[in-house]
């Protein structure tokens, strides 16, 4: 079975050393904590070959993302004084 991931993305084998062997979208996944929900819709988008089929999957992902992105953004606004 092929390794889920985002092939067009990735070098041709032979190309490219060690160190480009991770995908940089992979890696970014892999720091916004999602990557347990981005794994369980890629591999029902390998087994299904229907995004429509993954609705459960792409929305626990999507609603993952969006979390970060709010925890994220909330942390980087700076405070506001309390009078």
């Amino acid at each position: 079975m092929a390794r889920a991931g985002h092939a067009w993305s990735r070098p041709a084998a032979g190309q490219g050393g060690p160190e480009e062997d991770e995908d940089p979208l992979d890696a970014r996944i892999a720091r916004s904590g999602c990557l347990e929900q981005h794994r369980q819709l890629q591999e029902c988008m390998a087994e299904r070959r229907d995004w429509r089929h993954c609705q459960e999957q792409l929305r626990a992902f999507g609603a993952c993302m969006a979390e970060r992105q709010r925890r994220q953004q909330g942390a980087q606004s700076p405070a506001r004084p309390t009078d």
